[in-house]
């Protein structure tokens, strides 16, 4: 069994769970539950960097990445650097991130938001909702053709964005749908978790231009965007690179300052 595979048990579970203690109905009453939606593929489009930066403590295959920051001194220092939009973790036991880290990031900046997570029900969706993202994200890896249908449509008619991460030419090539404004490729292999930038590179002949397309994981540097944007890469998804330093929101603007020089 892979890590995915017991993630995705895990997320059932504690899906079922908040279920029976948190009505939809709940949600939906929340306070940002009918806030605008700050479009990330727009701001992707119209970026000289693409940046969309990430909240994230720990991982898997990292363990602890850096627990010393606030989630308002990383967002805040992002929105500052200019990012295109802030990638929020929301998983506990994994990633160590919680939906109150989204909360936070909702109050504390004005750019768009992904609620990073395994989504697997439409529930899930009304809670990015309530608790202030823009986007939310789904993996072809663990959804079928119909799934990734489903909460696709359903994620749009509450008027927020879609981002499909795909692996491979096989995720990729049943996911392709209408409902989907931007498709990611991971960089790293979920079960190996090797990193490399050659499955941005290979898949993005099958990715139709209508979609904003995403390279996700492994990008530590300027040089590796330089390297993706001529293949028609328009986002670029960095978490680590910015979270390891002791000044992530820093980090980002020296990051994102070379792209004018």
């Amino acid at each position: 069994m892979t890590i995915l595979d017991k993630i995705i048990i895990d997320k059932k579970r504690e899906v079922e769970l908040k279920k029976s203690i948190i009505p939809v109905s709940q949600l939906e009453n929340s306070v940002l539950f009918g806030s605008k939606t700050i479009s990330l593929s727009k701001n992707l489009r119209n970026s000289t960097s693409g940046i969309i930066a990430e909240h994230k403590r720990r991982s898997p295959s990292k363990t602890i990445i850096n627990q010393n920051f606030t989630v308002e001194e990383v967002v805040k220092g992002y929105e500052n650097a200019g990012v295109c939009g802030i990638s929020v973790l929301t998983d506990s036991k994994y990633f160590g991130g919680s939906l109150d880290d989204l909360l936070l990031a909702r109050a504390s900046v004005n750019v768009s938001l992904l609620r990073k997570e395994f989504i697997i029900d439409e529930y899930q969706i009304v809670e990015a909702k309530a608790h202030g993202a823009d986007v939310i994200l789904l993996i072809a890896a663990v959804l079928t053709k119909q799934e990734i249908k489903h909460l696709s449509e359903f994620a749009q008619s509450l008027a927020m964005e879609v981002l499909l991460e795909v692996h491979n030419r096989e995720e990729l090539q049943k996911s392709i749908m209408p409902s989907l404004d931007m498709i990611g490729v991971n960089n790293r292999n979920l079960k190996t978790f090797e990193v490399s930038l050659d499955f941005s590179k290979e898949l993005v002949a099958y990715i139709p231009n209508d979609f904003v397309k995403v390279s996700e994981s492994g990008i530590s540097s300027i040089e590796a965007i330089k390297e993706l944007r001529p293949y028609g890469y328009q986002g670029f998804l960095i978490g680590e690179n910015f979270m390891k330093t002791d000044n992530a929101g820093q980090a980002a603007s020296s990051f994102i300052s070379k792209f004018s020089i």
